[in-house]
């Protein structure tokens, strides 16, 4: 049931395929000036003549439905069509199922239709090989043809021997070892009878159907083992296989093999003496050649490593011992990588560690300061309760007054540690998705709450809607603290006006990859020529009590997460621009979004 599901789905598929080519593709006609040939090669079984007379309907067809385009049969043998299809000469190629399977591992060819026979043949089991032998003979079982003489059109012919081989396998036969001879007398297949009547086989080997087709071979020959299957007209020793496809070559314009396939679907048995339908499923012919090893599966003959190891075991041996101390060098030097590495990442962590509890040392002598606002609040509250207790004049009203706003100065100041716990804790790196505005916004919340007489901050989003970062939210969370500090610092003891910072977050032009640019502009004293170059090297630094680490240790955070840290003097007025460039995961379109984060509001 699944197969059958999987194969009504193809159908459909392939129907909708066409049906869209009809529509949708241009006429091959209209492209005649740049490729005017349809050159259909066939294989000839049966000789060119008959070729001829059974494929005329097909060429008459496409060149009524192909005006303008010069349209060929080539008919060729099992050889000279392989090599037209490698030299390129083709356009199409109708040839027997299993040669068709060649073709297609080989040189890419691929099915577009497959041939409907009618009267009772579907095109999924239209196929048969028939072992013939002369009326009066002997042979009345597949079996009986050990020690005989087979004739056969080919070793690579799928009618004329192919399908008789998968049938005599199944019965414990090899033709090579087991059968006197098989005598090959190539195409046509007409051949094969005439070897049996000359009497150079004891049998041999025909398409099914054709010996019906011929009623002076019917009256000499019969069938060896005929299969009884039901609704098949014809007489077979070998089970049925799928029919002949029409297949495109590698260079065939998908269009002209649309508007083929559309051409020759509208053929009838009635009127053209020929019929067409979707591809059918060649797995039965895939699974015959695996199980000769054959075809696209030769390569199953090729020696065993068993057997190979058994004839050239002191090499094996040799090459076991080279292949085995190399391994335990591998292993060694892995071991060593992994444990230098595992050092180098603790290292890197604690020293990230140890920069974010430097920001915080920085800022822990204004923290006090804002601590203090919500502590008092809440005394004063405490304060006067008290006393309206000692008055007898508490009310209802005042309890639940005092009582809110001493939980909510408490959920500040509990916020505000929360914050700056979270920051300073100590943990693995670990990579999410994140909203660069939402980071950003954590990053000036915390900057805020750890200072007593924060500067103003603006944040200019003007990022596509759904831009996301991949990163860790902490790192990246320690390198903003540590450009807005910086900023802090750059602009202490200057007028308020220039006292403001402002961050802006745009798309980065970063080619076909998507980025984003973190800009954090301070309004301060710059620094000079000198300091700049020397801004992210390690333990430099231009402040008195600095360790000269803070830059350095975010230059690595970003090119850690495929990014970079710049920074430059402003271009439109007084201070520094650094910027942080990220990679993006998704970067849609979206207007721009001005947030303000002001202390004083």
């Amino acid at each position: 049931m699944p197969d059958r599901l999987a194969r009504w789905l193809w159908l459909t598929h392939f129907l909708l395929w066409l049906t869209a080519g009809a529509w949708a593709a241009p006429v091959p006609g209209e492209h005649a000036e740049s490729v005017s040939r349809v050159r259909v090669g066939v294989l000839a079984v049966l000789g060119a003549e008959a070729a001829v007379a059974e494929w005329s309907p097909l060429i008459r067809r496409l060149e009524n439905a192909l005006p303008g385009w010069q349209v060929s049969l080539v008919q060729l043998d099992h050889a000279g069509l392989r090599a037209a299809v490698q030299r390129g000469d083709l356009e199409f190629v109708i040839t027997n199922p299993g040669h068709y399977v060649e073709l297609e591992a080989d040189l890419g060819v691929s099915r577009i239709l497959s041939l409907d026979a009618g009267g009772g043949r579907s095109p999924q089991r239209a196929l048969g090989a028939a072992v013939i032998v002369p009326a009066a003979s002997v042979i009345r079982d597949l079996s009986d043809l050990r020690g005989k003489r087979l004739a056969i059109v080919g070793r690579d012919a799928f009618g004329g021997y192919q399908m008789v081989w998968g049938a005599l396998d199944g019965l414990g036969l090899q033709p090579e070892r087991d059968l006197a001879e098989l005598y090959e007398v190539g195409l046509p297949m007409d051949r094969v009878v005439a070897a049996l009547d000359a009497g150079k086989a004891d049998a041999g080997v025909l398409r099914s159907c054709l010996l019906e087709s011929r009623p002076e071979w019917a009256d000499r020959f019969r069938v060896v083992a005929p299969q009884a299957v039901a609704g098949f007209p014809c007489a077979t020793s070998t089970p049925l296989y799928p029919d002949w496809p029409l297949a495109a070559l590698r260079h065939t314009s998908p269009d002209l093999a649309r508007a083929v396939a559309i051409a020759l679907l509208g053929m009838t048995r009635e009127t053209d003496g020929l019929a067409w339908a979707v591809p059918a499923d060649y797995q039965s012919v895939h699974e015959l050649f695996r199980r000769l090893q054959i075809g696209p599966y030769a390569y199953l003959r090729e020696p065993t490593l068993m057997a190979l190891a058994a004839r050239y075991w002191p090499w094996v041996a040799a090459l076991a011992l080279l292949v085995a101390a190399w391994a335990l060098y591998t292993l060694r030097v892995e071991h060593l990588v992994h444990r230098r590495t595992a050092e180098l990442r603790a290292a890197q962590e604690q020293a990230e560690h140890m920069a974010r509890l430097s920001v915080l040392g920085e800022l822990s002598g204004t923290l006090a300061h804002e601590l203090n606002q919500p502590l008092a609040t809440i005394t004063n509250y405490a304060h006067s309760l008290r006393r309206r207790a000692d008055n007898q004049r508490l009310t209802d009203a005042a309890v639940r007054e005092a009582a809110a706003e001493i939980a909510e100065q408490a959920e500040r100041a509990a916020g505000i540690l929360g914050r700056i716990r979270h920051f300073a804790r100590k943990r693995r790196n670990s990579c999410e998705r994140l909203v660069p505005a939402e980071v950003v916004g954590e990053s000036v919340e915390l900057f805020r709450g750890m200072l007593a007489r924060a500067p103003a901050v603006a944040v200019e989003d003007a990022l596509p809607a759904g831009t996301v970062i991949e990163a860790d939210r902490l790192q990246i969370q320690q390198v903003l603290l540590n450009l807005l500090k910086n900023a802090h610092d750059a602009s202490e003891g200057l007028p308020d006006a220039r006292r403001r910072i402002h961050i802006r977050l745009t798309p980065a032009d970063a080619g076909l990859s998507p980025g984003v640019l973190i800009a954090v502009r301070d309004f301060g004293r710059g620094l000079d020529a000198a300091a700049h170059g020397r801004l992210f090297e390690s333990f430099f630094t231009t402040k008195p009590d600095g360790l000269g680490l803070g830059l350095s240790i975010c230059r690595s955070i970003a090119e850690a997460h495929g990014g970079r840290l710049d920074a430059a003097p402003a271009a439109d007025g007084p201070g520094w621009v650094f910027t942080l460039n990220l990679p993006a995961v998704l970067a849609p379109a979206t207007p721009t979004v001005l947030l303000d984060h002001d202390p004083n509001r």
